[in-house]
């Protein structure tokens, strides 16, 4: 009988520990994104405001954007392994206490946003051990391209699978079970990493500070134009494409006279578009033009936003949605695959890092502005000027996307690289 590791599209799966990696990840965001649902949902709820929904997300995400460069040092100096255990248990205990502050009545706004914030330090060590630990949980190289585009999968499905049974159980059950589910998810991760079988490796040396290493990425991503052009292009989006749902609770409550479920639905379908493109580049062939995939996913995240915002049948607003979706997916995982892929492995974690920083960094601050400018020109506007700003980034790296690429192929001497240090580590 045909193994699943045996298709094309699922040949990561070869590797016993990206397996659990694979399966542990995709239970954790699933309940990452319920709560996730679930907080925009309560403060929208207490507040009736786009403005608090943008600070509700720029305090979860700008704290992952300040501690991402520490978190990606971390990611290369220390043991990513034990890492990600101690950041599951955190995790656990943040959307514990967030569901004890509901249950016992003290749904108060300041005590959600710093909660918030806490899960989003966390997160800015958790995100970077993570992506770096795709590398040392994929025994064959040659299958790690394929590796990265399923675990971006991973977010997709969670992103349509995670709000679509928040809006549910927000409405039957209430905010509380969405935070305890989430809660429960994190042993997925943790049981994942215990189950697996690593070689022991020496750690690096540490003979500079974590400034100095800091320093160190930035001069290697000065002198790698490719990454760096990718890198901006996505900041870019982050800043003003990206917090596009701010508005989404706006959409369902004034635009579509729905509830909770409604919201749960909205971006469930934008997470269809996500895993739509998920499984599109996890089954591209080897040497596929990612910088042409960057640039038409950009005009097609451009127009899905225009049409979504103006279109006002619900079923025909959803298609938008999809398109939406896949773009904003394909940006991020395009950008991800390329910096994964093209980074000097000691460099890594560092290179995420600030990849990272790109996108929590410029996403609240994009959530504040979005907020505050559909206050006064309301939501549809809002989205329409995202959409359109969206189709302007795309003209402007137009030139770069298009350009050929010059040097050999880097999958090959990643391949070449990191089978050098497997063997290392397996001696």
């Amino acid at each position: 009988m045909k193994k699943l590791s045996d298709i094309e599209l699922f040949r990561a799966f070869r590797s016993r520990n990206y397996t659990y990696y694979f399966f542990g990840r995709a239970i954790s965001q699933f309940g990452t994104w319920m709560q996730r649902t679930a907080v925009v949902w309560v403060v929208y709820s207490l507040t009736h405001s786009s403005f608090f929904t943008g600070v509700a997300i720029c305090a979860e995400v700008l704290p992952s954007a300040l501690f991402s460069i520490p978190g990606g040092v971390m990611a290369d100096r220390y043991n990513r392994y034990k890492i990600i255990k101690v950041t599951q248990i955190l995790s656990m205990i943040q959307a514990v206490l967030l569901a004890t502050l509901i249950l016992t009545g003290h749904v108060i706004i300041w005590a959600i946003l710093v909660l918030s914030i806490i899960l989003g330090i966390i997160n800015a060590f958790d995100v970077s051990a993570r992506q770096a630990f795709v590398h040392d949980v994929v025994a064959n190289q040659a299958d790690l391209p394929n590796a990265v585009s399923l675990t971006t999968s991973t977010a997709s499905l969670a992103m349509l699978l995670g709000p679509a049974a928040a809006g549910l159980v927000l409405h039957a059950f209430g905010a509380p079970v969405c935070f305890l589910l989430n809660a429960a998810s994190f042993a997925g991760v943790f049981i994942s990493v215990v189950l697996m079988k690593l070689p022991n490796k020496a750690p690096h040396k540490k003979d500079k500070n974590v400034l100095a290493e800091f320093a160190e990425g930035f001069t290697y991503l000065a002198k790698t134009p490719k990454l760096f052009m990718m890198i901006l292009m996505l900041a870019i989006i982050s800043l003003l494409v990206s917090p596009f749902n701010t508005v989404l609770p706006v959409f369902a409550d004034v635009i579509f006279k729905g509830d909770s479920s409604t919201y749960g639905y909205i971006n469930s379908f934008i997470g269809t578009g996500g895993v739509i493109c998920t499984i599109y580049l996890a089954s591209r062939k080897a040497g596929a033009p990612l910088k042409i995939i960057m640039l038409l996913s950009t005009i097609l995240l451009g127009l899905g936003l225009i049409f979504f915002s103006q279109v006002k049948y619900f079923p025909l607003s959803m298609f938008f949605a999809v398109i939406t979706g896949f773009g904003s997916m394909a940006t991020f995982a395009v950008c991800n695959v390329v910096v994964q892929s093209e980074c000097d492995p000691k460099m890594r974690g560092r290179i995420i890092g600030i990849l990272l920083m790109a996108v929590f960094g410029m996403t609240p601050l994009g959530s504040l502005v979005v907020g505050t400018v559909s206050q006064y020109v309301g939501a549809p506007t809002t989205v329409l000027c995202q959409g359109i700003i969206c189709l302007v980034i795309a003209l402007c790296f137009a030139k770069f996307l298009l350009q050929p690429s010059t040097k050999p192929n880097l999958n090959d001497t990643l391949v070449k690289e990191t089978n050098e240090l497997l063997e290392e580590n397996f001696e």
